[in-house]
């Protein structure tokens, strides 16, 4: 998905807000949104806007000094969604339908983005994930492309969110190769994110070497490549992913839930949908 000049604004809102949780000052902060305003007309709309969000949170990071300013915000989400774990086990083993039910709360847990401009009640997404409709909804497909699967590659999203994809991992049951940044990108999952959480019990995590809020193939590292252009079933969480993802040709289906109004166009949905979206029919 290319960049919209209604992004623009979007970064400038990233821009301060991370420099505020990295602890910068009022001067500090105008001095980053300088910076910013010079990034911007150098940038090509033909990019994704994940590649000008990497850019902007290196400058944050630069300027403020400090290279990890989400890690408090995303160890409290991890700890949050563990202690909710149980509870949300319990809602996948008593539904009629256990992976249905792990993709619907694996959505609710897409909210968890401190990328964009939204708060949420991560309980009350969960109830309302659980009856809502998706707007798009490949589940068919997706359960077809499952059973013909001999292995998945997970490409992972948020920190908290984390532990609902370790809901669905364990429903999938097929060997799980779960990707996570190779370094802090606001609080998209890091190896140690992984761990915490206990993804690694389950599945395969790697990084994909690069630290973009995204999976932007071009600044992805030769290990993943090759593991993601012979994957036969890809699972994209977020909107991070879709962006940087949603043209490629592979065989990928796209689960999050839409928080912004470029997404929502860009897809063809409202605001707050939730998408499982198959790539299957651009792929052969």
């Amino acid at each position: 998905m290319r960049t919209y000049l209604d992004c623009i604004p979007c970064f400038f809102s990233q821009a301060l807000k991370a420099a505020r949780i990295a602890g910068a000052n009022e001067n500090m902060q105008k001095k980053i949104l300088g910076e910013v305003s010079k990034l911007v007309p150098e940038f090509p709309l033909e990019s994704t806007p994940p590649e000008m969000g990497r850019i902007i949170y290196q400058s944050v990071n630069k300027l403020t000094g400090n290279e990890d300013p989400f890690r408090e915000i995303k160890k409290d989400s991890n700890q949050l969604i563990l202690n909710l774990y149980p509870k949300l086990k319990m809602m996948v083993e008593n539904s009629k339908d256990r992976i249905l039910t792990a993709i619907r709360l694996a959505t609710a847990g897409n909210i968890i983005d401190y990328g964009t401009p939204t708060s949420f009640d991560i309980e009350k997404e969960v109830a309302n994930c659980l009856k809502s409709d998706f707007a798009v909804f490949d589940y068919p497909e997706f359960k077809q492309a499952l059973d013909n699967a001999e292995s998945i590659l997970y490409l992972g999203d948020n920190a908290g969110e984390i532990v609902f994809d370790k809901l669905l991992i364990e429903e999938l049951q097929k060997e799980i190769i779960y990707v996570v940044r190779n370094k802090p990108i606001i609080n998209d999952v890091l190896i140690e994110d992984a761990h915490d959480c206990g993804i690694d019990k389950i599945a395969r995590v790697i990084s994909n070497g690069s630290d973009a809020p995204g999976t932007v193939l071009k600044l992805c590292s030769e290990e993943f490549l090759e593991i993601y252009h012979k994957a036969p079933l890809i699972v994209s969480k977020g909107q991070g992913n879709f962006e940087t993802l949603s043209e490629d040709r592979a065989p990928i289906f796209f689960l999050l839930k839409v928080k912004c109004p470029v997404i929502a166009e860009d897809i063809g949905c409202e605001v707050n949908d939730m998408i499982l979206k198959s790539n299957l029919t651009n792929y052969h």
